[in-house]
């Protein structure tokens, strides 16, 4: 049995989510409530000392940080691949997912939200002032890389969906969340509302998960 452990509305779950639908694995979830703090029990951190989701078990074993997952599951069941091209290719696709994984959706997960809150005392305008900054940095970037690159789409990497539209569908949910103005990234708009229709990615949706409150679906 397959089991990912995560939370309704938080992105690297969300990305597992899609990847697991794209390549047609089943999987069981095992909700971890980050508002309740479940993450920060003794039975999930004796899974995850980080205390953080998603957690992967599969095949024996317990896999931790979506990055690390998300090529496990390429290795492991390659096809339909999230990694296509070339070695040089394949590059550009994982730079693509990194802007998000590594430069913009970090500092904006929940603990860090909180500790502004708790640690600088910002309030709610902050905060969102906060997410809508270092998002907008970061897509700026990216609809650069997607006008260089000058790809056909409809995904951003072109006609079938890749890593990098597994990373950013769950970041595009969050600048929609936090109030970004997204006039300004016409090209990974296009991209989000292609992935959205594709049934791996409707099925991953936040509201569409087991554990989302009544009230978000």
């Amino acid at each position: 049995m397959t089991l990912l452990h995560g939370y309704w509305r938080s992105g690297t779950s969300y990305r597992l989510r899609i990847a697991m639908n794209f390549k047609g694995l089943d999987y069981d979830q095992v909700p971890v409530n980050l508002k309740a703090g479940d993450q920060r029990g003794d039975a999930y951190r004796a899974l995850n000392p980080q205390g953080l989701v998603p957690l992967l078990e599969i095949d024996g074993a317990r896999l931790i940080q979506s990055p690390a997952i998300l090529e496990y599951l390429e290795e492991t069941h390659p096809e339909p691949p999230l990694l296509p091209g070339t070695p040089a290719e394949r590059a550009r696709i994982r730079a693509y997912a990194a802007v998000i994984g590594c430069d913009i959706h970090p500092i904006q997960n929940l603990r860090i939200l909180q500790y502004l809150r708790t640690g600088f005392g910002q309030d709610g305008d902050g905060v969102t002032a906060w997410c809508q900054r270092w998002i907008g940095d970061g897509f700026a970037a990216l609809e650069k890389m997607t006008e260089a690159d000058n790809r056909a789409g409809p995904y951003l990497w072109g006609p079938q969906p890749t890593m990098a539209d597994v990373y950013l569908v769950p970041q595009m949910y969050n600048a929609r969340r936090f109030g970004l103005a997204l006039d300004a990234f016409p090209r990974l708009v296009a991209a989000d509302e292609a992935a959205r229709a594709h049934p791996a990615f409707e099925a991953a949706r936040p509201e569409n998960q087991p554990d989302a409150p009544e009230d978000e679906r």
